[in-house]
């Protein structure tokens, strides 16, 4: 005899209690029905029996049969009670996993509501430590970036501009007459034309360039990019025009003139320490010949290409 390899394996899974239970009850129900039946026969018979005139030996034949069916439901009623008994277990069973699965999701709302909180301490903690990078970064008095931004954006500039061959330059901007309204008005009024002089910079700065409080009243400008000499000199008169202008602090009219030192890469130096320096030597040039600004490689020479001041402009350098 041979055997079909194609037919599926019979299953040999246990049939679940409650499926069992409900076969059962089935049965039951069959039995009760056929019960009913044939109680309904007997109890037919003997009605015409009895109306015929009932013998001894058919009445007995009456109750037998009779009997019978009592034994059957009464049989019925026992299985009755096995099925209503796994019913009752199976509901206690899943009326105790239902109450697992609340106090689960009820876990699992705590723990989102718990990882939530901790999300929002993570957020908190990192705008902590954005707001403290910034702040190590930025000066304190004026907002604009400080001399360690500035160095960071003057090295990278360094090193794009060797790769592509742009120019940079380097402008040191020092602020004629600040010290006389620092000492006349207090450092409060001081601070506040720091702050008006750090905004008008930042006007003219480009996305590429960089703006800087050095410190004290020293200011330190990158531009990226700078194609060439005259388009640097017309943006150094461009500052000095701006920051020139008077402005009102506490009903105070005031104003200051920068003194303006530059240092073009790489002519003037091939590092951000060189630049730096170098255009400060110039922005010391650039006071001593009362000049808008002076380029570092005309400080030993005699260069017209100087920006000299305005008529009416006087240096009262303090520094």
């Amino acid at each position: 005899m041979t055997t079909d390899r194609h037919q599926p394996p019979k299953s040999t899974s246990t049939p679940h209690p409650l499926d069992q239970a409900l076969e059962k009850s089935q049965e039951v129900k069959d039995k009760v029905e056929k019960c009913a039946i044939e109680l309904s026969t007997v109890n037919e018979t003997v009605k015409k029996e009895i109306a015929a005139g009932i013998t001894p030996q058919q009445a007995e034949k009456a109750l037998a049969q009779s009997e019978s069916v009592e034994d059957a439901v009464q049989e019925c009623a026992g299985e009755l009670d096995e099925v209503n008994e796994v019913l009752a277990q199976e509901i206690n069973g899943r009326n105790k996993r239902n109450r697992e699965l609340i106090e689960t999701l009820q876990e699992l709302s705590a723990t989102q509501n718990s990882l939530s909180d901790t999300q929002d301490v993570l957020a908190i903690a990192h705008e902590a430590v954005e707001e403290a990078k910034h702040r190590s970064l930025h000066d304190f008095v004026t907002g604009i970036p400080n001399r360690e931004l500035f160095s960071n954006r003057l090295e990278q500039a360094i090193a794009l501009a060797k790769r592509t061959g742009w120019l940079l330059a380097v402008m040191f901007i020092d602020l004629d007459r600040f010290k006389s309204i620092n000492d006349t008005h207090g450092h409060a009024v001081g601070d506040r034309v720091l702050r008006v002089v750090a905004q008008r910079l930042h006007e003219q700065v480009r996305s590429e360039d960089t703006v800087c409080r050095y410190g004290g009243d020293e200011f330190l400008y990158l531009m990226v990019n700078s194609k060439d000499t005259g388009n640097i000199q017309r943006i150094a008169r461009k500052i000095f025009d701006r920051v020139s202008q008077t402005m009102i602090v506490d009903d105070l009219m005031l104003s200051v003139e920068p003194s303006i030192g530059i240092a073009v890469f790489p002519g003037d130096g091939t590092t951000g320490q060189e630049l730096v320096a170098n255009a400060d030597v110039a922005m010391y040039r650039a006071k001593e010949k009362k000049a808008m600004y002076i380029l570092f490689n005309e400080v030993n020479g005699n260069s017209d290409s100087s920006g000299l001041r305005g008529p009416g402009r006087h240096d009262h350098s303090d520094r």
